[in-house]
């Protein structure tokens, strides 16, 4: 037989004080690595760009359902100047803004050649991280 004295909750599966002041320890430092990488992920999101249309379908134009049409088809729109970023596509489909230089119909084909996209499709992985819950 052995003489150790047991602290209270120690050896029936209950934590002991000094174990469990431990564990939080632990935890407050893992929250304070994550936050910045968050911030950072979020950030990272906003400034990610999508090119309408991907270079795959360059010179396409745009139709109101927003799928791609051959050059001046009546009712569709040529492709904007330039990509456009995660923070202006966020800010259309949540509000309702047209993009930098295009009109309401413009802005709003756009859109919805960009919800029409696909796995392995330029701008898709950036549209599917704007849709994603931020922490």
């Amino acid at each position: 037989m052995t003489d150790e004295v047991q602290e209270p909750g120690q050896g029936d599966g209950v934590p002991t004080r000094r174990r469990l002041l431990m564990l939080g320890a632990a935890s407050a430092s893992v929250v304070i690595t994550i936050r910045p990488a968050l911030a950072s992920t979020t950030a990272s999101v906003m400034n990610c760009q999508i090119p309408v249309p991907d270079s795959a379908r360059a010179g396409r134009w745009i139709a109101q359902d927003g799928t791609l049409v051959d050059p001046n088809v009546p009712g569709a729109f040529p492709p904007p100047a330039r990509p456009l970023k995660g923070e202006e596509v966020k800010s259309a489909i949540l509000n309702g803004r047209p993009y930098p230089g295009t009109n309401y119909d413009a802005s709003k084909a756009y859109t919805n050649y960009i919800r029409r996209l696909q796995r392995g499709t330029s701008g898709f992985t950036c549209f599917a991280s704007l849709q994603m819950p931020r922490g």
